[in-house]
C-alpha cells in the first residue's frame, strides 16, 4: 500500500503540522500506514528542522512511503517492506489568493 502527497506552508512549524495532517488523512484512507505513520511524521520533522529559518520563503515537502506484509493486517501480517522518500525545500513564496 502506498501514498504520496506535497504539503506548501509559509514556516517550519506549519509545514511540520500540514505533514502530520496528511499522513492522518493517508491512515484513514488506507488504514494499513499506521504502522508506519509515526516514522514518516519524524522522518519528515527530520528533514524540515535541516532547513534554514527564512521567513521570506515558504517550505515545500514531498512525501511518498509505502509498506508490504503478507497475511492479514491486525490478525497475523507480516510487514516484508517499509520505505519512504521525503523532500524538504525553501521555495519562493506564493501569493496569497485574494
Amino acid at each position: 500500500m502506498s501514498y504520496s502527497f506535497t504539503v506548501r506552508a509559509s514556516s517550519k512549524a506549519e509545514a511540520k503540522f500540514k505533514v502530520a495532517e496528511a499522513m492522518a488523512k493517508v491512515v484513514e484512507q488506507q488504514q494499513s500506514h499506521v504502522i508506519d505513520q509515526k516514522q514518516a511524521i519524524t522522518n519528515a520533522e527530520a528533514f524540515i528542522g535541516l532547513l534554514a529559518d527564512d521567513e521570506t520563503k515558504d517550505v515545500v515537502v514531498n512525501m511518498h512511503g509505502s509498506i508490504g506484509w503478507t497475511g492479514q493486517l491486525g490478525v497475523d501480517a507480516v510487514i516484508t517492506s517499509a520505505g519512504d522518500g521525503i523532500s524538504a525545500a525553501l521555495a519562493t513564496r506564493e501569493a496569497a489568493a485574494a
